[in-house]
């Protein structure tokens, strides 16, 4: 694979795809196993996860980025970015590398860094699970996939039509090959049937020993010989066709929630003049608000508004709320996930879920969990399998309303995607934080915005 003068490339895969680790042997901090890595241009690099270095920023870019300047010891995970795009924008490079930049990122962040990157004039590397950013700055999209990287042009939008076509091809080319299967294996069990007919009628004339029925015999003898032969021939054939695979179903999950966890509440979440401060800070001034029974409610707003906040609230059935007195609420929060139990994945979520073991497996293999990974020990999980498996356990857990605090921040892609196919089939009422534009866009059926120390329904 080779990086071109003004190349636009989004990497995508699956989370431990080996992303992250592509970016740093482009950028020399990691050294290849095998083959070398030749750079012929001036690369900057920016990962998510370093620290911000101590050179100067830009502080008209400080300033548009809200960053409080001098004090970078106590800053914010997302001021943390800001302040690293604001040096990466500083100096001029002839090619980025660039790393998850929008994962603590308010859409005033989003915006701002799509905003500086729509004209920049050089070779541009990005990994990003964010689809509406891929789809505005990048015009080749680099798979990963099994070790491999397979190439597409265009930007995500397109990325995924190409496979949804390849998907199409394969099916059909999958049927195509069954079809010719069934036939051909038809066509043997004809020819041993006429075969074992054959068989049959030879033994009878064999019994009577007049010379001309032996020798009718004999001929019959051969005649089922050809006949075995023929099948054989094309058993043959079946062994020899190159097997087509059907394609990877993408199934819509629906979940269905017990009359135990039935709210009938119009409106299991409502507010009337609620005041919500943090500290000194008042977040929320007399505001009102009612979120209706069943829907997808995304709550928006700048970094530092306080919708975490406002979550923790909810859950703790605050001071100015009226929440039905059947809510089951259950929760994710932004944080790091750790499972302290002697279990599989597989018997954790048969412990936690009175759903049948098709419809766990079912959900546990939409967010990854496949083959052998749903047999891991739950202690020994990553912080990113974790975090998918506390998704799984919050939509198929015993709750009726759910509050998810940026929810798609570690996913990949893919499970983004699958996590959208659980909000489209789930019954329950949910709430979401999320800067996912797209996101938002699939899922919410209300938007609210949290500003001016109101939350209002923006649509």
């Amino acid at each position: 694979m080779a990086v071109h003068q003004f190349d636009r490339i989004g990497i995508v895969g699956k989370n431990g795809a080996g992303k992250s680790t592509l970016l740093k042997l482009m950028a020399g901090t990691v050294q290849p196993d095998q083959g070398q890595v030749r750079c012929f241009a001036d690369f900057a690099y920016f990962d998510q996860l370093a620290a911000p270095v101590s050179e100067d920023a830009d502080y008209e870019l400080m300033a548009k980025l809200a960053i409080p300047k001098n004090n970078y010891e106590h800053l914010s995970g997302g001021e943390q970015t800001r302040l690293k795009l604001a040096q990466l924008f500083t100096t001029y490079h002839e090619g980025l590398l660039i790393d998850e930049p929008t994962t603590h990122l308010d859409a005033t962040g989003v915006q701002f860094f799509i905003e500086e990157l729509t004209y920049y004039y050089g070779a541009l590397v990005l990994v990003s699970h964010d689809r509406h950013l891929l789809d505005q700055l990048v015009t080749k999209i680099w798979e990963i996939d099994d070790g491999q990287i397979t190439e597409y042009s265009g930007n995500y939008s397109s990325y995924v039509e190409q496979k949804t076509l390849q998907r199409q091809q394969q099916q059909e080319q999958h049927e195509k090959y069954i079809k010719e299967k069934e036939r051909l294996l038809r066509a043997a069990q004809q020819k041993q049937s006429k075969a074992r007919k054959v068989a049959q009628g030879g033994a009878s004339v064999a019994k009577r020993e007049s010379p001309d029925r032996l020798a009718a015999s004999k001929a019959k003898g051969t005649s089922q010989k050809a006949l075995q032969r023929a099948a054989k021939a094309i058993e043959h054939r079946v062994e020899q066709m190159g097997a087509v695979e059907a394609p990877t179903g993408e199934h819509s999950v629906h979940f269905h929630q017990a009359e135990a966890l039935a709210l009938h509440n119009k409106f299991p979440i409502m507010a009337e003049d609620l005041t919500l401060r943090a500290g000194d800070k008042v977040l929320l001034k007399d505001a009102s608000f009612q979120f209706p029974l069943g829907e997808t409610i995304a709550i928006t707003g700048e970094n530092g508004v306080g919708k975490t906040t406002l979550f923790r609230h909810i859950q703790e059935q605050g001071e100015g709320l009226t929440i039905s007195p059947k809510a089951a609420i259950g929760v994710y929060e932004q944080r790091g996930y750790q499972f302290n139990e002697e279990r599989s994945v597989l018997d954790y979520m048969r412990h936690v879920s009175d759903y049948k073991e098709s419809k766990i497996r079912s959900v546990l293999h939409a967010m990854d969990f496949t083959g052998n990974a749903i047999r891991k020990n739950v202690r020994d999980l990553s912080g990113g399998e974790a975090i998918r498996l506390t998704l799984c356990q919050l939509f198929l857990g015993r709750y009726n309303i759910l509050l998810l605090d940026e929810p798609t921040n570690f996913l990949d892609v893919y499970c983004i995607e699958a996590l959208e196919s659980f909000l489209q089939g789930y019954e329950g009422t949910v709430l979401f934080v999320s800067h996912d534009h797209r996101f938002i866009e699939r899922v919410a059926d209300h938007v609210y915005v949290m500003e001016g120390q109101q939350l209002n329904l923006v649509e």
